[in-house]
């Protein structure tokens, strides 16, 4: 870990251009670049989201921005057949180790959410799945999109969706087993009386559509529960504002010029985004009689590789950012927003992040999970959970109710690989690495599908597709 005083690091003449915060500069890491993706295994969109072309390749570029990820078929399987789940328990179990391997044949996975006992799955077979004991529990479906991020508040879930729609559900207080559609955002009542007023209308893309609308991927979902508010950021470079308690969108910020891939809600009123741009945003909110207005604070972090994932931590008191080099940047709330310092523990892009207690954990491009243990500004790699054959796209953290006085969590992982891996992580585990294989084999990015989220910032890419 690189110290993160008011010096200059200045990197190699090799190295990926460097990020800047302030004054503050961090040198090459020396990560490793992957080839790029043959021409066939790349699908081009034209979201600005779009994985970056090998015609803007450049060896020098990091992970993501130098190797396109490819986005595959989606499946078209059964919805809710059984899926052979293999579950692996143990009534002993050890610090951070794994306890359930959760394997289907039904699609990649891209988002999970996690409340008390019930874990919810998101893939790209547009199903969402509910599972009990690391048994299947019930599942619904919805008509169309991936599903790309999933929320859960109080006895509704929200799911986020590739086709840019975001989806409320409800659990049935007479059945917990089912889970019937409520509605969406925007609701079609508030599209039909917008749609009248001219004013309502903004171009996106060389296209109009309705401000309240997203016009591309919905990308991440975040919940202010405090103010009843929900979040949803777009690869349409828009985050938008809603009341929970009518479903109404109360504010639309065009918040970044390229694809958002993450965003986080503080309870002391502050928002963060992330994109594909390579900055890191910070919005200060403010309650107005009818709504909310959010304002630009400032902005953490501009570097020339995208911003992948967000984080916060319980108290409120730092805020993690993943990035496609591999790094994850961290900032001190309580220190007035001040850069903490830089996480090397991946080889390739990471993509995503969760925080529970004095615990972050970061997933990779590089199939791994690495467990940090915080104490002050100081960050420790506990492990590095092992065991996934394709890149870990998402993570979820509860509570081991089981484990009394002792800080240990249930760490949910999905994965590229169609799989979710449970494990049981303590806050005070002696440092050491926890493998499931030892396979230690690396993979070509190019084989594994893109949502995008590892797009190039670069001018040229943005003018090229746009």
């Amino acid at each position: 870990m690189r110290d993160a005083g008011g010096g200059t690091m200045f990197a190699e003449a090799d190295s990926i251009p460097r990020a800047k915060f302030g004054n503050i500069m961090h040198s090459d890491p020396n990560l490793s670049v992957t080839a790029p993706a043959s021409d066939d295994d790349l699908c081009l969109r034209y979201s600005s989201a779009s994985a970056a072309s090998p015609a803007f390749y450049e060896p020098n570029r990091m992970s993501g921005d130098g190797s396109p990820l490819t986005m595959s078929p989606w499946n078209q399987t059964s919805p809710f057949s059984k899926s052979p789940w293999t579950p692996f328990e143990d009534d002993n179990v050890p610090a951070n180790s794994l306890i359930g391997s959760l394997i289907r044949e039904e699609g990649h996975i891209y988002s999970l959410a996690a409340t008390k006992d019930l874990l919810y799955t998101g893939s790209d077979s547009k199903n969402i799945r509910v599972w009990k004991n690391l048994k299947e529990f019930t599942g619904f479906k919805s008509n169309s999109g991936l599903v790309k991020a999933i929320v859960i508040s109080g006895e509704k879930i929200f799911t986020g969706h590739q086709d840019g729609k975001i989806r409320v559900w409800k659990v049935s207080p007479r059945n917990p087993s089912v889970h019937k559609r409520a509605g969406t955002l925007p609701t079609l009542k508030d599209i039909l009386k917008s749609s009248i007023k001219p004013s309502n209308y903004v171009e996106v893309k060389r296209k109009r559509s309705l401000w309240i609308k997203h016009s591309d991927a919905v990308s991440c979902l975040s919940l202010n529960v405090d103010q009843g508010l929900l979040y949803s950021a777009s690869w349409d470079r828009t985050l938008k504002v809603w009341r929970i308690s009518d479903s109404k969108c109360l504010e639309s910020i065009h918040a970044h010029d390229d694809a958002v891939n993450s965003v986080v809600s503080s309870k002391a009123g502050m928002v963060f985004t992330g994109s594909a741009d390579g900055s890191v945003k910070v919005w200060q909110m403010e309650l107005h009689r009818k709504g909310t207005k959010h304002t630009l604070s400032q902005t953490l972090l501009q570097q020339e590789c995208a911003v992948t994932a967000l984080a916060i931590n319980t108290p409120g008191s730092v805020v993690y950012c993943g990035s496609s080099d591999g790094l994850v940047n961290f900032w001190e709330l309580e220190k007035q927003l001040s850069h903490g310092g830089v996480l090397k523990g991946h080889k390739l892009a990471v993509l995503c992040l969760s925080a529970a207690g004095n615990l972050v954990f970061s997933g990779s491009a590089d199939k791994t999970i690495c467990v940090w243990r915080r104490d002050g500004n100081i960050h420790t790699c506990l492990s590095v959970l092992t065991g996934h054959t394709g890149p870990v796209k998402c993570l979820a953290v509860e509570k081991d109710q089981e484990s009394g006085n002792e800080q240990r969590w249930i760490v949910y992982s999905g994965s590229l690989d169609k799989s979710v891996k449970v494990w049981s992580v303590s806050e005070f585990a002696q440092i050491g690495a926890v493998q499931q294989n030892q396979q230690t084999e690396s993979y070509d990015v190019g084989s594994f599908p893109s949502d995008g989220s590892l797009s190039s910032a670069s001018r040229a890419s943005q003018n090229r597709r746009n």
